[in-house]
């Protein structure tokens, strides 16, 4: 019978800087942890401390250094010659992956130790060390944590290569020789250390993977190009703010949906429901998060795009979050990088249901436009539905459009276009009163034409 490998146990670091409150401080670390837990850590214990700043060589000052070492079993002490454990970073790039490292042996009568620290805030590589000399354990950032879990959540082979450019670019600076000697090389490449040796490496791995997404990039583009004179929402925000559960609600597909961080990596389009003609095509983009890497932004501007080219913007919020408004700003801060913030939008107040009477009339008055909802109420998300429906018909125009006998063919690709009011038929062929996007309408016409 096989026996499970043990749970990896964390404990998580913050660092409360001077302009942050402690609501806003607590939440962090609160979204820290489930962080962690979808990583597959089990949260163990919180070390925390206000400061000034997170420039300090081990982040913490020495009686914080000292308690967390003791939740660790380190020495609490930071020496050149510790010997610290091979970097995370150089088993990641070694072929070890997120796998956990067997736990360290208790001391008699002690629980097991912590695996590791997690510390809420983008560390320095000799930051890193520090750490990881004073505390015996290894160490990762948040920048780490959130580069791993999307590392194991992608499923497509875009998503794939995205994430593993982000991943790399993450781990390059942070490599350092491993404990057994930076020796010279022998043969090719001969004169260059392990290290070296390891970022060339890195280097045309990261070239070869920008070619391959190029490829695949060009791939997609097609297929959204196809899609460019339909009707499209997308739904956007903050992760597990409950993008999938509304997409679901509103398409009745069986997307993923899960109450975990990124459970939704790679977009998904599916089909307003009940079908609408034109159709309504409604996007479930990834979530974002505070300190969202830039690589992985930057990576994930081809899923991005979805949102760019979108005719409507669903910014759904978890309003049951004591900081929803902040996670807002960080949803709307990214879409801006990318030139979303053009996209007419509209702002969803999800999972109202959590809220009382009072809060619910409170958040009323003050987003007086807002969209009130749960996404487990049917009749919250059929109103979303006429809603949608009802944005994309102020922007309709009737025409008509002469179908000649001899292109028939055409008259599908007019009915997924564009709403047929009325036909008739004449000496040249089909007379067609439709109402649709000015756009689409425009190309339908130019293909009858043509």
């Amino acid at each position: 019978m096989e026996t499970k490998p043990p749970i990896p146990r964390a404990v998580l670091v913050g660092i409360q800087l001077p302009e942050v409150d402690d609501v806003a401080h607590a939440a962090s670390l609160e979204e820290l942890g489930r962080l962690v837990k979808t990583l597959g850590y089990e949260v163990v214990g919180s070390v925390s401390q206000r400061r000034d700043g997170t420039g300090a060589g081990a982040l913490l000052g020495s009686g914080k250094l000292a308690e967390l070492a003791a939740l660790t079993g380190g020495s609490g002490t930071i020496t050149s010659m510790a010997s610290a454990p091979k970097a995370k970073a150089r088993a990641r790039f070694e072929g070890a992956g997120a796998e956990a490292a067997a736990p360290a042996a208790p001391e008699p009568g002690e629980g097991p130790r912590p695996d590791f620290v997690i510390v809420d805030h983008e560390l320095s590589p000799s930051q890193i060390r520090n750490l990881e000399r004073a505390t015996g354990a290894e160490v990762l950032d948040r920048t780490g944590v959130i580069v791993e879990i999307f590392h194991r959540h992608a499923n497509t082979r875009e998503a794939k290569l995205q994430v593993e450019m982000a991943r790399l670019k993450y781990v390059a600076p942070r490599l350092r020789e491993s404990s057994g000697g930076g020796g010279r090389q022998q043969g090719p490449g001969a004169g260059e250390s392990h290290l070296d040796l390891d970022r060339r490496k890195i280097r045309d791995r990261l070239a070869e993977l920008k070619d391959q997404l190029e490829a695949v990039q060009r791939d997609s583009d097609h297929r959204r190009s196809a899609r460019r004179d339909q009707l499209r929402v997308a739904l956007v925000g903050y992760t597990n703010a409950g993008k999938s559960s509304l997409m679901r609600a509103l398409t009745g597909s069986q997307v993923l949906v899960e109450d975990k961080l990124f459970a939704t990596l790679d977009t998904t389009v599916r089909i307003l429901q009940p079908e609408t003609r034109p159709r309504v095509l409604v996007s479930d983009t990834v979530g974002f998060i505070k300190q969202l890497p830039h690589d992985l932004v930057a990576s994930f501007r081809s899923t991005l795009t979805e949102a760019l080219e979108a005719s409507l913007l669903l910014y759904v919020v978890d309003a049951s979050d004591p900081t929803w408004e902040a996670q807002l700003k960080v949803s709307q801060d990214v879409l801006r990088e990318i030139g979303a913030d053009a996209v007419p939008s509209r702002l969803v107040l999800n999972k109202m249901d959590r809220l009382d009477e009072a809060a619910r009339d409170a958040l009323r008055e003050r987003f007086p436009d807002a969209i009130q909802l749960s996404a487990h109420r049917p009749g919250d998300v059929s109103d979303l539905r006429d809603t949608i429906v009802g944005f994309f018909e102020a922007a309709m125009v009737e025409d008509t459009l002469s179908l000649p006998y001899s292109k028939q063919g055409l008259i599908g690709e007019i009915y997924d276009s564009a709403r047929v009011l009325s036909e008739d038929y004449d000496e040249h062929g089909r007379v067609l009163r439709v109402r649709g996007l000015p756009g689409a309408i425009a190309r339908l016409r130019r293909g009858l034409e043509g």
